[in-house]
């Protein structure tokens, strides 16, 4: 009796990848390609709604002087800005301005500044900058980056609040809650603090900048948190691209 030829089988068919929110495509295998930014629409839809959020935006530091601010600035990092507020008014009360702090030692500033965390380090850093202002710029606070960047202690995000708060420029400072929300938002992802930075000054309108980062820094803190984003409170979550959004506040453990 003659064979019938063997007929090749065809091969499963793969599931469809599945779509989420915000533009990421999950493969079955886990994988996941980069989720896209927000679009233009999607940008102005969700700045209109945190500047209705935050009308009166400002920085929560408490200062009266662009050298206030610097040094105020300089002490909040790696610290939060209601532990800087809580030493600032007794040191500024001794040391109002470059001439005065440049006069004290680092271990009389930390005296000052010592429940904030690194306060040994800012000490001296806060010294050294007083020293270098009077010594260079004439016992004033530069309105220039680079300028500011070269003092002692002082980074990229300091001099961007700086150059932001303190003098009106459209500077973009990226801290931590700035850097989270613009990528789980899709806002302006990126893997430094430098992309994100860079993503946001080509992305939201020019005129929008400088106020935009007060926004973005307070929606952070307090809504837009680290480990569980609070969504259900959230007003700008029609054009956010963050693809686990819960809309619903959980249930509160009765007593």
């Amino acid at each position: 009796m003659a064979l019938k030829a063997a007929t090749a089988k065809p091969a499963p068919k793969k599931p469809a990848p599945k779509r989420k929110p915000g533009g990421a495509t999950h493969a079955p295998n886990g994988t996941a390609n980069a989720p896209r930014n927000m679009t233009k629409t999607e940008i102005a839809g969700f700045l209109a709604d945190l500047a209705r959020t935050w009308p009166d935006a400002e920085t929560e530091l408490k200062f009266k002087t662009p050298f206030q601010l610097l040094i105020a600035t300089a002490l909040a990092a790696q610290a939060t800005d209601a532990s800087v507020n809580r030493v600032t008014p007794a040191l500024f009360a001794v040391a109002p301005g470059p001439a005065e702090m440049a006069k004290l030692t680092a271990d009389e500033v930390g005296n000052y500044i010592r429940t904030i965390g690194l306060w040994r380090n800012k000490a001296k850093n806060v010294v050294a900058l007083s020293q270098a202002l009077v010594d260079r710029f004439d016992s004033e606070v530069p309105a220039d980056r680079d300028a500011l960047e070269s003092l002692p202690g002082v980074g990229r995000k300091t001099a961007a609040v700086v150059l932001n708060v303190a003098f009106g420029q459209a500077a973009v400072p990226v801290d931590t809650h700035c850097f989270r929300l613009a990528n789980r938002t899709g806002l302006a992802r990126g893997k430094t603090v430098l992309d994100v930075e860079h993503g946001l000054e080509s992305r939201i309108p020019a005129d929008l900048l400088r106020e935009s980062h007060h926004w973005l820094i307070l929606q952070g803190r307090y809504v837009c948190k680290a480990r569980r984003p609070e969504c259900w409170r959230c007003a700008a979550t029609a054009c956010c691209l963050y693809p686990e959004k819960e809309l619903i506040p959980p249930r509160r453990a009765k007593s």
